[in-house]
């Protein structure tokens, strides 16, 4: 795959440097460098312990809220 990189010259001199250094490309440096960053995982999120706690029992929901308001919600 080729990829076009505008860096400023010091960076570009310093990557080079370090390429020849260990006696490799510029190209398989860059590569080293990229397999050092965390693979991307793919796992699930969990999901979080507090989700249901306030779950409705009657199947009325948030979006009911004006509605149950005006009924007199909460009054004794």
């Amino acid at each position: 795959m080729t990829v076009t990189l505008d860096l400023p010259a010091e960076a570009q001199a310093r990557l080079q440097a370090e390429a020849t250094r260990r006696g490799i490309t510029l190209d398989q440096l860059i590569a080293e460098l990229a397999d050092q960053f965390p693979a991307e995982t793919t796992t699930p999120r969990r999901q979080r312990a507090f989700v249901g706690i306030g779950s409705s029992t009657t199947g009325r929901g948030a979006r009911d809220a004006d509605e149950m308001l005006a009924e007199g919600f909460g009054r004794d």
